[in-house]
């Protein structure tokens, strides 16, 4: 069922198949929607959950906020929506950058009963003297571009600056959008993986480029009740590379006491 909800202004969507004697709320990805985790979902209703599955602000039909939000206000958001519909007790499953919102999520809410990462981001990535080198000519450039232009102006500059230098991920986004990806990628939750106190699986593709299987290492390690399972030959949406392997891995984990 399609549901709409408006917290603090923001209005969120988001579909509820209502029935199920536990609650799992589902969180997509960067890029995607609720639908992207159909597949997860189905496995969820067969376990005999009801799914919340939602669109972020700026994706699919939830519009764009207003303003640049980091992974705080998307969680801020999840925590609100979690509250105004009834749920008291819940568990969190998060891809790619879902997997962000419920790792801070879960770190400071003791009832989640089970946290589901798939290939999750959240791991701030080694980055080079190269990196760091681009990183600040461009801060330096943008400064210089507010004095010349003004901000409006500026900004229309980077933003087609941006553009040829980003990601797939960043060159399809609004302007809005590509300025929260900016601020999202480079948070680090390393510090709050020991605060998570739910039972976490950890599923990841030993292929995935964009989140490492890595992170699913240093993830596993850190929080005190985590399981990795990992799938050869997959990358970042492992769930759909492999979805046999993955559908059994979930029910396993979701029907376990």
């Amino acid at each position: 069922m399609d549901k709409d909800i408006t917290l603090d202004g923001q209005r969120l969507h988001y579909t509820d198949t209502v029935e199920g004697a536990r609650a799992i709320v589902m969180m997509h990805g960067w890029g995607c929607d609720h639908s992207t985790l159909a597949l997860v979902e189905r496995v969820a209703v067969a376990c005999g959950y009801r799914v919340l599955n939602v669109d972020f602000p700026g994706f699919g039909l939830s519009p764009e906020p207003e303003e640049v939000w980091g992974v705080e206000r998307y969680t801020r958001l999840i925590e609100k929506f979690v509250e105004a519909v009834g749920l008291t007790d819940y568990s969190l499953l998060g891809h790619s950058f879902g997997g962000r919102v419920g790792i801070l999520m879960a770190s400071r809410h003791p009832e989640v009963k089970k946290l589901v990462l798939v290939d999750a981001a959240g791991i701030k990535p080694r980055r080079s003297l190269g990196y760091y080198f681009k990183v600040y000519s461009f801060k330096l450039s943008k400064r210089l571009m507010y004095l010349v232009y003004g901000r409006e102006e500026a900004e229309r500059r980077l933003d087609r600056k941006r553009a040829k230098a980003g990601s797939s991920d960043y060159t399809s986004a609004s302007p809005m959008m590509r300025r929260i990806l900016s601020k999202v990628v480079n948070e680090d939750l390393t510090g709050v993986l020991a605060s998570i106190k739910a039972p976490t699986l950890l599923v990841w593709g030993e292929n995935d480029t964009a989140t490492p299987l890595a992170d699913a290492r240093k993830m596993e390690k850190l929080i005190p009740d985590a399981g990795l399972v990992s799938f050869a030959g997959c990358g970042h949406y492992s769930f759909l590379d492999n979805q046999h392997g993955f559908s059994a891995v979930l029910t396993s984990f979701l029907k376990s006491e």
